[in-house]
């Protein structure tokens, strides 16, 4: 996949369990922990903009682009 999803990391730099983002956000655990693996085949902006909010941080913090090497 090209796209690279860290909330794992911002997670652990703040401190915060999946289960307390949940929470703050109010979505539930298991999807969170579903955008964490990268499982998730899209994100809806608001639910991106609440965690940005939750975390203090950036889109970018969260998710990369890594173009996928092909022959």
């Amino acid at each position: 996949m090209a796209i690279i999803v860290t909330l794992d990391v911002m997670l652990a730099k703040r401190k915060m369990r999946s289960k307390t983002l949940a929470e703050i956000i109010g979505i539930t655990e298991q999807n969170i922990s579903l955008l964490k693996s990268g499982k998730v085949k899209g994100i809806r902006f608001d639910t991106l903009e609440k965690i940005c909010e939750a975390l203090d941080c950036q889109p970018s913090d969260i998710l990369s682009f890594e173009p996928d090497e092909r022959s």
